[in-house]
């Protein structure tokens, strides 16, 4: 059978094997643009190149941590001889869970407010995404000033773990709103005049109809605000603190494990260890990561 009377996915199959004359055909295509190849090469070689780097830099960690991981690194309290990064690992889901509870509920809501009870092109609109843009742009050290007077010392909290994590969720604030105000806009207006046709009001259609459209974008931004809080260590070391202990309230002190790596490699005697929770930190992100796109796949699909 010649490949003309072929159905058009088995075209695609020849051309993609390399069987038939459908190769033969794409390359003398791109060869008439040699433009078309350059980009098409150029795109294939950023690709690898991103892929190599992100291989080199995780193959490195593992390399140089995982012979470091030891029982007594996961000891319940801390000492000179043991390293032990459990108190951080505890201080990081502290800081992590108080910081979403916190800076959800805010960006969540600002981003409803933005898309679905005011006009486009409104001013006040205008200046909030403004605001907005400007928070996301101020490096971190300045939050962790910001946070030191406000929190630590006009409030009186103290280096807390709490005064950290208001700290964070000032920072990811405008990252988690930004994601939820561009997942909402992508919602097709067809489905709120459908809610609005059947008789719902616009409160229920934007937590009933909206909103779950618009869950894996969301969800997408948390992801990123997750990673932010996990790698940041200039705002927490001037509002939490770096000791290395298990809080006992909110209103303790202690460390993170990007902190207490950097304390560790800091000191030039425990750099083995520091890989190590180099590696332990990487685990944990790719973990929530995972859970995050699990949860975000359950709910779309129901």
């Amino acid at each position: 059978m010649k490949n003309n009377r072929l159905p058009r996915h088995a075209k695609c199959k020849l051309a993609m094997t390399g069987e038939g004359d459908g190769l033969p055909r794409c390359i003398k295509r791109l060869q008439k643009k040699p433009l078309d190849l350059f980009l098409c090469l150029f795109t294939w070689f950023c690709a690898g190149i991103t892929s190599l780097v992100l291989i080199f830099i995780v193959g490195y960690i593992i390399v140089n941590g995982i012979s470091y991981i030891r029982p007594s690194l996961f000891a319940f309290r801390y000492n000179s001889d043991n390293v032990s990064l459990f108190p951080a690992l505890v201080t990081t889901v502290m800081t992590v869970f108080l910081s979403l509870l916190i800076a959800v509920p805010f960006g969540v809501f600002s981003a409803i407010f933005l898309v679905e009870y005011t006009r486009r092109g409104n001013r006040l609109c205008k200046l909030v995404q403004l605001t907005s843009e400007t928070l996301a742009g101020i490096p971190s050290i300045i939050y962790g000033l910001f946070g030191m007077l406000f929190f630590v010392i006009w409030l009186g909290w103290g280096m807390s773990v709490l005064a950290g994590a208001c700290t964070l969720s000032v920072m990811i604030l405008p990252l988690i709103m930004r994601t939820t105000e561009e997942s909402m806009k992508s919602v097709p207006d067809t489905y709120r005049e459908g809610a609005y046709g059947l008789g719902a009001g616009k409160l229920r259609t934007v937590f009933r109809i909206v909103l779950p459209a618009a869950s894996p974008g969301i969800l997408a931004g948390i992801i990123l605000a997750i990673g932010r809080i996990v790698g940041e260590t200039a705002a927490l070391l001037y509002t939490a603190g770096s000791i290395a202990r298990i809080p006992a309230t909110p209103m303790s002190s202690g460390r993170t494990l990007a902190i207490h790596m950097y304390a560790l490699s800091s000191e030039g005697l425990y750099t083995g260890q520091a890989y190590a929770t180099a590696l332990i930190l990487l685990i944990v992100v790719i973990g929530i990561n995972a859970l995050s796109a699990y949860l975000a796949k359950k709910i779309v699909n129901r």
